[in-house]
């Protein structure tokens, strides 16, 4: 498979993101543990099988604030139980996050202090099941301390040994660019990546995807896949249907190899739980569009969703 440079290492250039298997959707959905086994196990493994070699997580992907950790456990089994040689597993990168909290009731905050950051990057090792995380990224902003004491704290978990490597995510352009001159560049041992909401329906960090190529700091988009994964997300533009009929591949296919030409710091994450699903998502490499097919989507590219109210600051409270 093809692959793309976080830091100091080479990944495949997709992964995988596996919140959907522990998260409860606002339906009330989520995974139960039997389909857990007989699906998202499997989905997995066939990636890992394909040549994937990124696996995100976070500490707060769980059904409830009582299971915080959940899912990094969930990656942790699905890696110990995968087939593959220990010269292959060694080769896996795994990302978590960390700094938002959950707690008693589901109050949610945010804490970027020193002493929950530690105790969190530990938990998480904890529940991967490793000495020393590969990729630590700082989820969320705490509106509560000041940017510079807060990144500080960051890269404090790396000069501290709990993360081989630091990255961030929901930063805007601004913020990413301080938190380089505070820390600095990958080269520098600092800041080897960011992930942020990017799809071809949400486009509003263009202007961090520049500094990331500028400085070598790799994109993973959350969402990737926002816009096109039904055909009424789409239904003001059949432009990437009529692209992938002409590659024999699916819409999010070409969503995904979209986003990878439009930046080669972007390493895309779509959340599968089917086996299936991971297979199709992993074409999206082998997929060279002609600049004229990469105009034409630009061209007619879904209206553009608004701003998140993700990167709006919540009161905070601290766990």
């Amino acid at each position: 498979m093809k692959q793309r440079k976080l830091g100091n290492k080479e990944v495949s250039a997709i992964g995988i993101g596996c919140m959907n298997v522990s998260w409860i959707w606002s339906n009330g959905a989520a995974l139960d543990p039997v389909r857990r086994l007989e699906s998202a196990i499997p989905a997995i493994h066939a990636g890992l099988d394909a040549g994937i070699t990124l696996l995100d997580t976070a500490d707060i992907y769980a059904p409830t604030w009582e299971d915080v950790g959940h899912n990094e456990v969930f990656v942790a089994e699905a890696l110990r139980t995968w087939s593959g040689t220990k010269e292959q597993k060694d080769k896996v990168l795994i990302a978590t996050k960390g700094g938002i909290t959950r707690s008693d009731g589901e109050v949610w905050g945010r804490d970027g202090s020193l002493d929950y950051l530690v105790r969190a990057a530990e938990a998480s090792a904890t529940h991967l099941g490793v000495q020393q995380l590969d990729l630590w990224q700082h989820h969320r902003l705490d509106p509560s301390i000041d940017f510079e004491t807060q990144f500080e704290n960051v890269m404090a978990l790396k000069e501290r040994g709990l993360t081989k490597q630091v990255g961030v995510s929901n930063y805007d352009a601004k913020q990413l660019l301080k938190a380089i001159e505070i820390g600095g560049t990958p080269d520098q041992g600092g800041l080897v990546s960011i992930q942020n909401e990017f799809s071809p329906r949400y486009r509003h960090d263009l202007d961090v995807l520049e500094i990331c190529e500028e400085y070598g700091i790799a994109f993973f988009p959350w969402s990737p896949l926002g816009g096109v994964r039904t055909k009424a997300a789409i239904s003001d533009s059949s432009a990437f249907e009529e692209v992938a009929s002409k590659y024999s591949a699916s819409p999010y296919a070409i969503a995904l190899a979209w986003e990878m030409k439009t930046s080669s710091s972007v390493l895309p994450i779509p959340g599968a739980t089917r086996a299936e699903t991971v297979l199709d998502c992993i074409t999206a490499t082998e997929i060279e569009l002609s600049d004229d097919d990469f105009d034409y989507l630009n061209q007619n590219l879904p209206t553009e969703a608004a701003v998140s109210d993700e990167l709006t600051p919540k009161p905070n409270h601290r766990a």
